[in-house]
């Protein structure tokens, strides 16, 4: 017995770690006692749960959702009675209660310990074997003492585990603290916090959710999980869901298991992706409740109180983050605005400039009508930018807005189309590729087919290698001989060359004309 316990004290000093620890007692107690299985359960901050936290026999899976309440089980009895209890037969024992999905049943006689340090109860440990098996005395005193070796190495790493836990969690806050006055945008601050909090909370999955006040729904703005799958999350209405629920109460909300509960909409997804329990907490400001900070577990979890409260304040915190990095880009965002209204100012400018060299080649309507439809392209710009943001122009979209403004003689029947690939640029380069199509398409209709009854003008984007084209194929009387170099002409030359760094070539078709605008495709990146 003696050479035992000195083994058992060499391994168990190697363990640097509640895990560890957790995984050498089970280990080296099983080796040592000869046994089919061993297993360690844990009490829980309710001090009525036993929790399984280690086994070398029993199904992994269990680990961390296998309970027994004290008193229940011959593992719970013999906390109860804070003494070994045993027994050859054990499924037939008064006391035996099977642990659900521990695979316990292939066991034949078990014999169980409680784990406690100076009459404070830690936790239990049992051993179990396949054949029937009569415990000895020896075995009993045996199992005994290693359970109080235990006791005391689980005690003094949890300790330990705690102290490096709130150590990182002050850490954790300093880091958020930080960031809540750090000039960043919103979403790098929001991925900051979702990683900072899966790793204080030691959760595998961290959400935010922001409240788009127009729409009324809760749409996914950051997440932490190690499958970055994750990500792709349709939006959440704040009716009939628990997110909803917490911005709608103002409330924290913990949910046992999201795969059953049957206030969780997405319960498919839960299992699909292997969440089980969720703690939610408001992102509130002045009493408004703008999103929703939530983490997740892949087994079952009860959250303690202070971790509960460690979350409500880093739920605090981020919320004012929000609200700082809010205000930062909507100054950035104005600051955008005045300067990109300033650069198509000067681009209107610029045309005018270059209009009233030629203005007495036409009459007065002629020059406001082709004024007109240049700003109207500079605008249909700008005002996507608007609606989708200030970072990539869809150049499609645009296009279709140009030729839907387009006005055409009501005595020709003429169809314009967009078509071909998408493609997004920064709006520096989607005013000039604007521009120059409207150039384009103007010209095909008014003098490509002028005096034709019917026809078409289609506009096709492509991607070839590394570069974009743009193609305004009409199907009108071709291209002159002697072209003559007017405005328009000018404009498309210097924007395709100067401002898009490409070129722009004319081809004669079978019939009408092809205008192709070639720049690179590397303009897309920002």
């Amino acid at each position: 017995m003696i050479n035992s316990l000195r083994q058992i004290a060499k391994v168990l000093s190697k363990a640097s770690d509640l895990e560890s620890a957790l995984m050498l007692i089970s280990k080296e107690t099983a080796a040592v006692l000869k046994m089919g299985s061993c297993s360690i359960y844990l009490l829980d901050p309710d001090r009525k749960t036993l929790r399984l936290q280690a086994s070398t026999g029993l199904n992994q899976d269990a680990l961390g959702r296998g309970t027994l309440e004290i008193g229940q089980g011959m593992t719970g009895q013999a906390v109860l009675e804070n003494r070994p209890i045993h027994s050859s037969d054990a499924q037939q024992n008064p006391h035996f209660k099977r642990v659900v999905g521990a695979g316990e049943m292939v066991f034949k006689s078990l014999l169980a310990v409680p784990l406690t340090l100076e009459e404070d109860i830690i936790g239990a440990m049992n051993v179990q074997t396949r054949e029937t098996h009569n415990f000895s005395a020896d075995e009993i005193d045996l199992m005994a003492l290693i359970g109080d070796l235990a006791a005391g190495l689980l005690y003094r790493t949890k300790i330990s585990d705690q102290q490096t836990r709130q150590l990182r969690e002050l850490q954790g806050l300093a880091t958020v603290s930080e960031v809540v006055t750090s000039p960043q945008y919103l979403d790098d601050m929001l991925d900051v916090v979702t990683n900072m909090a899966s790793q204080m909370m030691r959760t595998p999955v961290c959400t935010i959710f922001l409240i788009d006040e127009v729409e009324q729904y809760l749409e996914l703005r950051s997440a932490r999980r190690y499958d970055s799958d994750y990500q792709l999350r349709e939006p959440i209405p704040l009716d009939n869901s628990v997110m909803g629920q917490v911005v709608k109460t103002g409330q924290s909300i913990y949910v046992p298991n999201v795969q059953i509960d049957e206030r969780y909409a997405t319960r498919d997804l839960a299992k699909q992706d292997g969440l089980v329990s969720m703690l939610a907490e408001p992102l509130s400001v002045r009493d408004r409740v703008i999103g929703v900070l939530a983490c997740y577990t892949n087994s079952l979890r009860e959250f303690t109180d202070q971790q509960k409260s460690l979350f409500a304040t880093l739920a605090n915190q981020t919320a004012l983050a929000i609200e700082n990095a809010q205000l930062i880009t909507n100054a950035a965002v104005i600051k955008e605005m005045h300067h990109r209204i300033k650069n198509n100012l000067q681009t209107v400018a610029m045309l005018m400039r270059l209009q009233m060299g030629q203005a007495d080649r036409w009459s007065t309507r002629e020059v406001l009508e082709m004024s007109i439809s240049r700003i109207q392209s500079i605008a249909t710009v700008h005002e996507l930018l608007s609606e989708r943001g200030f970072k990539l122009v869809d150049v499609q979209n645009v296009l279709h807005r140009i030729v839907g403004g387009l006005i055409i003689d009501p005595m020709q029947d003429i169809t314009v189309s967009v078509s071909g690939e998408s493609l997004s640029l920064p709006s520096r380069f989607a005013t000039p590729v604007a521009l120059v199509v409207n150039e384009l398409v103007q010209n095909a209709i008014e003098h490509g087919l002028a005096g034709q009854k019917e026809g078409f003008v289609n506009v096709i984007i492509s991607h070839s290698g590394p570069y974009v084209e743009i193609t305004v194929r009409d199907n009108g009387w071709g291209m002159p001989e002697d072209l003559e170099r007017n405005l328009g002409l000018e404009l498309v030359e210097t924007l395709s060359t100067d401002d898009l760094n490409g070129s722009i070539s004319f081809n004669p078709a079978d019939p009408g004309t092809e205008a192709i605008l070639r720049f690179p495709r590397s303009l897309g990146k920002i």
